[in-house]
């Protein structure tokens, strides 16, 4: 086994406990084998859901997460568990994107990350909550900056097909 892999719980185990709760401490992390490199990392997660807190009603996404890595990054399997772990959560669109967000953040300590939730509509309604982090860096920080005006800009909101 890989030393950098050891502590990696989740993958390759054979019996799956998927969390019924919110929760963060399922997410795993391995080093970044090339961290003098600048490149982006883009996981797509298209069968997101949650609760709204006000109704209990089941709410859909997908889930656009890209990021910069830096010395960590999350390992896949733990991901798809913590954001199972949502099933049951009642919050808002825009508070399950910030979450996530702020939770990969403090799991990976990225150089920038990025998330976008393309929720299915639910009474006529789409939301599509964007939330973007930088490590302070200026070239990050420009980057930042930037992504947060272009999806000021959009017009149209990505498809939910």
């Amino acid at each position: 086994m890989n030393r950098k892999l050891k502590s990696i719980k989740s993958l390759g185990n054979t019996k799956t406990d998927y969390p019924t709760d919110y929760n963060p401490s399922v997410l795993e992390c391995f080093e970044n084998v090339h961290p003098d490199n600048d490149y982006v990392v883009t996981l797509y997660a298209y069968e997101f859901s949650s609760l709204c807190p006000k109704t209990g009603q089941p709410d859909f996404a997908k889930l656009y997460i890209k990021y910069i890595p830096n010395i960590q990054m999350v390992e896949s399997k733990s991901l798809k568990l913590y954001l199972f772990s949502f099933r049951n959560h009642g919050d808002f669109h825009e508070d399950c994107i910030n979450m996530i967000m702020k939770d990969l953040v403090k799991l990976m300590e990225p150089k920038y990350f990025e998330i976008t939730g393309i929720f299915t509509p639910r009474g006529g309604i789409a939301i599509t909550p964007f939330a973007n982090y930088s490590n302070g860096e200026e070239k990050y920080n420009r980057l930042r900056n930037s992504r947060l005006l272009e999806a000021l800009k959009e017009k149209i909101p990505p498809s939910i097909d």
